[in-house]
């Protein structure tokens, strides 16, 4: 049969799921072939210096998910983190995809056997439907497809285990555990007041999906991030299963910690605050339980 004229009915968040892990399935295989053998290189960092690097298998992975977007979902746009992609949505579609082909690159060239991710999200009318991140040392996915209402930690594509951050969050900072990008001291004085007060924190660098993938399993209670560059790659995909997850964003003000709605870039934007990224169980009136 003539491969155009086959009429299988709308594609479903099923179909959607199904064919974003088996995305994210192959670009951790090629990932994982290179380990030994790819090539890096030095490329413009987002502040305009030459101090950002990408690999081989960076290039590789991202060609993985654009060949799906192309086969799969004619019509999407897609933003991927290297060469700049950029691809427009082509009417009457309005969805887009964002690739990060690896997260946590430079953990790749020293070949760390953690803290090295690859990520994906779908995203229409403002919204993330579906997102994973998945992690290349584990072997593990989080995520959710379009139309769920939880979001799963996925073993080996075959085992499915629905996450619930609320189980370790806290209404009490003594009993808070934090997780920080950066040592606190580059952090503002709010931050560095806020972290006294909890039970413990530690500091955890490489992959952003990685990181934020601590909170969403419950293993710590409060992710904070200092001053520094959103992009469409790196944080659409944490936006997206943070917020399935009834997680919210905070920053100082007043000398208070109140919420706020984080954007989805379509180009890196430099933020100027602190974050913090709780359960919204943490949050009473839109400001942290202090």
């Amino acid at each position: 049969m003539n491969e155009a004229k086959v009429n299988l009915g709308p594609l479903n968040g099923h179909s959607v799921g199904r064919i974003l892990k088996e995305a994210v399935r192959r670009a951790a295989t090629e990932i994982r072939a290179q380990r030994l053998t790819f090539e890096a290189h030095v490329k413009k960092g987002y502040g305009g210096s030459m101090n950002d690097v990408f690999t081989s298998a960076d290039k590789a992975a991202q060609e993985v998910y654009l060949r799906t977007f192309m086969e799969c979902f004619p019509g999407c746009g897609v933003i991927g983190e290297e060469d700049s992609l950029s691809i427009p949505a082509t009417a009457p579609v309005t969805a887009y995809f964002t690739v990060d082909p690896i997260d946590g690159t430079r953990a790749f060239i020293r070949r760390q056997s953690h803290g090295i991710t690859t990520m994906v999200a779908l995203v229409d009318q403002g919204e993330v439907i579906s997102a994973y991140v998945g992690d290349i040392s584990s072997d593990e996915v989080y995520g959710y497809r379009p139309g769920s209402k939880a979001v799963h930690r996925i073993t080996n594509l075959d085992s499915f285990e629905p996450l619930n951050p609320a189980a370790a969050a806290s209404a009490n900072l003594d009993a808070v555990n934090g997780l920080l990008r950066d040592p606190v001291d580059i952090y503002g004085p709010e931050t560095r007041a806020l972290v006294q007060r909890f039970r413990n924190y530690e500091i955890m660098g490489s992959s952003i999906g990685a990181w934020a993938a601590r909170l969403w399993k419950g293993e710590v209670s409060a992710l904070l991030m200092p001053p520094g560059f959103e992009t469409p790659w790196d944080s659409t995909p944490v936006i997206g299963i943070s917020k399935m997850l009834n997680c919210v964003w905070l920053k100082p003000e007043a000398g208070q910690w109140v919420t706020y709605e984080p954007p989805l870039p379509l180009t890196p934007y430099r933020r100027p605050h602190d974050a913090l990224i709780v359960h919204a169980s943490g949050v009473k009136d839109g400001r942290l339980a202090l």
